[in-house]
């Protein structure tokens, strides 16, 4: 073998094993605890969370009393789809004053996939071909509904 060969099969090597090395990607922010060290349970109020660490994007379902900050690292590999490796919620809690009542955080561990919603149809055309479903307006049809008779 030459060595221009040589050369070119190792370089052709360097790639393939380059391209098939993880890439990590991170999404979202969480503050450090550096930033929520000052912030007391029961003294603190939303104005000064928000000061302090930002509004969330995420708020609870049934109204402010809760935010949330979600920070997801994924991991891609070659042409694989992405793997969530390490997920970090971070849960504040506000009362009815709005004085902060709790500061949780979670992990990937802690978290379970949660359906928020679902979209089903209450009549399924399965096993119905095409030309049934077509035939069958047909017969629906009714011309005098194009009329205006008022």
């Amino acid at each position: 073998m030459s060595n221009h060969l040589r050369l070119l099969v190792a370089g052709l090597l360097a790639l393939t094993l380059a391209a098939c090395s993880a890439v990590y990607e991170t999404h979202g922010y969480v503050p450090p605890d550096d930033e929520l060290a000052p912030l007391q349970v029961g003294v603190a109020t939303r104005d000064e969370v928000a000061a302090a660490v930002g509004r969330p994007t995420s708020t609870g379902v049934l109204g402010a009393d809760s935010w949330y900050y979600v920070q997801s690292r994924f991991r891609h590999y070659g042409a694989l789809a992405p793997e969530e490796v390490d997920r970090e919620v971070l849960a504040i809690s506000f009362a009815e004053n709005g004085a902060l009542s709790n500061i949780e955080r979670y992990g990937l561990e802690d978290g379970r996939v949660v359906r928020l919603s679902r979209r089903t149809t209450t009549q399924s055309t399965e096993g119905i071909s095409f030309l049934r479903q077509l035939f069958r307006n047909v017969g629906a049809f009714n011309p005098a509904d194009f009329f205006d008779d008022g």
